[in-house]
């Protein structure tokens, strides 16, 4: 325990130190960041990014965020591109080479190799007067003072103003793309994020039993209906068309409000006018729907006709919640 104090404080002066190089790097950008966004957006090939060392790691995460914002990217790590990989950078793609000092053994033999087949070169790099930076097209400035590290060396400060500057460079990417939810939905079909903007009512409802009885069901039937369909819930249904709705919660204040229940029809116990969703809806509204009115489930209706019920459960399964 005695520890506990001077654990907190090297955690907190490692964030503030980065933090700081964060908000100082928003200084650094200029033309040159621009001039970089509108290279990309002008091409027809793809980003090709590299980097050796921690740097090659921040490299492959600016790839996947390209990826999944609408930029075609792809990694190519620069001590393979100098052993047989060079052959992954096309006739048409932009290279981004990353190295905090721009002067890595690698860099100096990779740079004048991507330079012969005329791609342009965008180094990121926090050494202005390296081999990197006046080699490169355009260059991306992620100076910082001095590494989180209390030796000054470990890649820390400097990897992430090199990953802030790769998210710079995607968002710029996706506004200029005008990329939308749709866009990212389509993008990320199987992820939790993309199901929040295409999973419907009606890819939930169709999973599940669709439990129903009639305005003179017994009460019987009606804990039948419910228990078997496992939801929590039925539909009360007149001529085809929902006119209640009875939940466990019912059946209890029932057991407590009646002595005898015998002769009681469905009808008797419902509630109506029940709230309903439309099986068109995103899941996500009808999850705030539940919220906002303190419901575990909703029926869901294709016009004025049921076709099911959606439970809070399924919308945690689909990890919706």
């Amino acid at each position: 325990m005695s520890n506990h104090k001077a654990i907190l404080a090297t955690a907190k002066n490692t964030i503030i130190t980065e933090s700081d190089a964060i908000a100082h790097l928003s200084t650094l950008l200029d033309d040159q960041f621009a001039s970089t966004v509108n290279c990309i957006y002008e091409s027809v090939g793809r980003v090709v990014i590299t980097g050796i060392g921690k740097s090659a790691i921040i490299a492959s995460k600016i790839v996947a965020t390209l990826n999944s914002t609408g930029t075609p990217a792809i990694f190519m790590h620069a001590a393979d591109a100098i052993h047989g990989d060079l052959g992954t950078i096309q006739k048409n793609d932009v290279v981004i080479c990353i190295s905090k000092s721009g002067n890595t053994p690698e860099i100096k033999m990779l740079v004048p190799l991507i330079k012969l087949g005329n791609n342009k070169l965008i180094g990121m790099c926090g050494n202005l007067d390296s081999f990197l930076a006046e080699n490169a097209d355009f260059v991306l400035n992620t100076f910082v003072k001095k590494e989180a590290c209390p030796n000054n060396l470990a890649p820390t400060t400097s990897t992430t103003a090199q990953l802030v500057m790769g998210d710079a460079l995607a968002i710029c990417l996706l506004e200029l793309r005008g990329f939308s939810s749709q866009d990212f939905a389509k993008y990320h079909p199987g992820g939790t994020l993309g199901k929040k903007l295409y999973l419907r009512v009606s890819d939930i409802v169709g999973n599940n039993l669709k439990p129903q009885v009639g305005v003179d069901a017994d009460v019987k039937q009606v804990i039948i209906e419910i228990s078997e369909k496992m939801l929590g819930v039925t539909a009360v249904i007149s001529n085809d068309k929902i006119v209640g709705i009875i939940t466990d919660g019912d059946i209890r204040r029932m057991l407590n409000k009646y002595e005898n229940i015998n002769g009681l029809k469905a009808k008797d116990i419902m509630t109506t006018n029940p709230k309903t969703i439309g099986a068109d809806v995103l899941a996500i509204k009808a999850l705030k729907e539940m919220r906002s009115k303190g419901l575990s489930q909703l029926l869901a209706v294709d016009g004025e006709d049921y076709v099911g019920v959606v439970h809070l459960h399924n919308l945690i399964n689909e990890g919706i919640l």
